[in-house]
C-alpha cells in the first residue's frame, strides 16, 4: 500500500462552535495532532467554516474555508447539497468527514467517522428532533468509501441502522490526551482551587436526559445511606436539558483539561449513569487518571473498560450507588480498580488512532 498522492482534507468545523468543548471536538483536536505526530509524510489540510472564529492548529495544516449559512438543525442538509462544490473546488485526495455532515457526490473518495447512531438507538419521541438533523447523515453514511466505527457496538449499529456495508467498516477506537495521566498533588491543587476534600464523587458531562441526571442524584444519595460520607461533585456545562437542581451537588461548569484531571485524580470514583454511548471517553480519561469508575452496562462502555469498571445494568441507579460507597470504603478494593483502570486506558493513544487512520487514507486512495 503506497502513500496517498495529494491532500488529505479533515473536517475541522466541530472545533468551530458548540462542538469544540464536546467529545467530537476532543475527537478532531486528537486526531490531528496524532497524524501530526505519527504521519509526517501525509499531506494534511483541514476544512473551516470562514464564518466562524478559525481554532488554533499546528502550522502544519494549510486551510480551505467554506462559508455555509446554517450551523443548526439544517447544516446536515446544507453539507449534502453544498459540499460537493466545495470538494470539486479544492480537489483533495481524500476527504474525512469527522462527524455526519457529508456530501451526497464527491470528486475523491470519502472516509466518514460515525461516533454513535444514539438518536436511533435511544430515546423514541425524545430523539426526534436529533433524528431530523442527523437524517442525511446517517442516509449518506452507506455511500463513504470507508467508515470509522469508534467502537464495535458502533460499528454493529452502523450496519443495522444504517445498512453500512460490513466491509467497509473500520473499528478505531479513540484515544486519551496527554494531560489525562497519574500525577501528584491533585489532592492539594482541587482543594486550593475549588475547597474540595479529596475522596468526592465525580460525574463529568453535560446531564442530558440520557445521561440520567436524576438517577446520578439518586445514586449519590443511595451511597451517602449506605455510609458514604463524599460530596457530588459535576464538572462540565449542565447543557440545557439539565434539570433544574442538582440536589446540592457542587457544579464547578466548565474546566480545563489540566483542572479535570486533576479531578478525577482526587476523586474516590467517577459516576457515570450514561444509558447510551458511542465510546466513552469520560470513562477512559477518568481510568488514565487513576479514577475508579462505577458505570451503567452500556455495550461501548462495557467494550471500552474490558472489566476495568464497575458495572450496573442501566437504570439501575441505587445499584450504582451501593458500588460506589463500597469503593470508597475499601482501599484495597479501589487500589485494585485503579490498577486496573491504568493498565487498560494505556492501550489508547491518539497516536496510534491516528496511524490506524492515516491507513484508512492509504486504502481508500489505491
Amino acid at each position: 500500500m503506497g502513500a496517498v498522492r495529494g491532500a488529505v482534507l479533515v473536517d475541522a468545523r466541530p472545533l468551530q462552535g458548540p462542538s469544540a468543548v464536546r467529545g467530537i471536538g476532543t475527537y478532531v483536536r486528537g486526531l490531528l495532532g496524532g497524524l501530526e505526530r505519527s504521519s509526517p509524510r501525509l499531506e494534511l489540510t483541514v476544512l473551516l467554516d470562514a464564518g466562524l472564529p478559525a481554532p488554533a492548529l499546528g502550522t502544519r495544516f494549510k486551510a480551505h474555508e467554506v462559508r455555509h449559512r446554517y450551523h443548526g438543525r439544517l447544516a446536515g442538509y446544507e453539507d449534502a447539497v453544498v459540499l460537493p462544490a466545495d470538494l470539486d473546488r479544492i480537489r483533495p485526495a481524500v476527504f474525512h468527514a469527522t462527524s455526519l455532515s457529508l456530501p451526497s457526490r464527491a470528486p475523491c473518495p470519502v472516509v466518514a467517522t460515525c461516533h454513535d447512531l444514539i438518536p436511533w438507538t435511544w430515546g423514541s419521541f425524545r430523539m426526534a428532533g436529533e433524528r431530523v438533523r442527523y437524517y442525511p447523515g446517517k442516509r449518506l453514511l452507506r455511500r463513504a468509501e470507508a467508515v470509522i466505527a469508534v467502537s464495535e457496538a458502533v460499528a454493529s449499529e452502523a450496519v443495522k441502522r444504517a445498512r453500512v456495508e460490513q466491509a467497509r467498516l473500520r473499528v478505531i477506537a479513540e484515544g486519551v490526551e496527554p494531560a489525562f495521566h497519574a500525577a501528584e498533588g491533585a489532592e492539594s491543587r482541587v482543594a486550593s482551587r475549588w475547597g474540595l476534600q479529596p475522596g468526592y464523587f465525580l460525574y463529568v458531562g453535560a446531564l442530558d436526559r440520557r445521561k440520567d441526571p436524576v438517577g446520578l442524584v439518586r445514586a449519590w444519595r443511595t451511597a451517602l445511606r449506605a455510609g458514604a460520607e463524599a460530596e457530588l461533585v459535576i464538572a462540565g456545562e449542565p447543557g440545557p436539558q439539565a434539570p433544574g437542581r442538582m440536589g446540592g451537588a457542587r457544579l464547578l461548569g466548565r474546566v480545563t483539561d489540566e483542572e479535570l484531571a486533576d479531578l478525577y485524580r482526587a476523586a474516590a470514583c467517577l459516576l457515570y449513569p450514561s444509558r447510551a454511548e458511542g465510546f466513552g471517553l469520560t470513562v477512559l480519561e477518568a481510568m488514565a487518571c487513576g479514577c475508579p469508575v462505577v458505570a451503567y452496562d452500556t455495550p461501548a462502555v462495557a467494550e471500552l473498560a474490558a472489566g476495568a469498571a464497575a458495572l450496573v445494568p442501566v437504570d439501575s441507579s441505587p445499584l450504582l450507588g451501593r458500588q460506589a460507597a463500597a469503593l470508597a470504603s475499601d482501599p484495597e478494593r479501589r487500589s485494585a480498580a485503579v490498577a486496573a483502570g491504568r493498565k487498560r486506558a494505556a492501550l489508547f493513544s491518539w497516536e496510534g488512532a491516528a496511524a490506524a487512520t492515516a491507513r484508512v487514507y492509504k486504502e481508500v486512495a489505491g
